[in-house]
């Protein structure tokens, strides 16, 4: 039928979850799916999937994420598993553990770095987080 888009059978697990502006979370989060925060968050993120920090946002504790994009603020040890991307805006005040890292130029952080081999985070280590808390 003409305007009707055909919905897809494709069983898949990209679950976004947003945390708004005007927000504030004390206490951790945990998610198996993707994370958009452009609120206040004072505790631990832990996902299995992405975690987007926008320019508004900010996160006081540790996250642990496959992937991560911060155009905000992170105050905090960041794991990641795969791609950490601090945006221009970004700004991370802790200790980096990333496979890959791509820094745009005014993004900034403050702290140590650990790249490649060295890191001592492992998707299977943010699996298990995940699966205790929900489980």
């Amino acid at each position: 039928m003409l305007g009707q888009k055909e919905k897809s059978s494709a069983n898949t697990t990209a679950n976004i979850n947003v945390l708004s502006e005007g927000t504030k979370l004390v206490g951790d989060l945990k998610s198996k799916g993707d994370l958009r925060i452009d609120c206040m968050v004072e505790g631990n993120v832990t996902t299995e999937g992405k975690c987007i920090i926008g320019v508004n946002g900010k996160i006081v504790g540790t996250i642990k994420a496959k992937d991560c994009d911060i155009s905000g603020k992170a105050v905090g040890d960041v794991n990641v598993s795969d791609l950490l991307l601090i945006k221009s805006t970004g700004k991370i005040d802790g200790d980096i553990n990333t496979s890959k890292l791509v820094l745009e130029n005014g993004g900034e952080f403050n702290g140590k770095c650990s790249m490649g081999n060295a890191i001592s985070m492992k998707k299977e280590n943010v699996q298990a987080d995940v699966q205790q808390a929900t489980g």
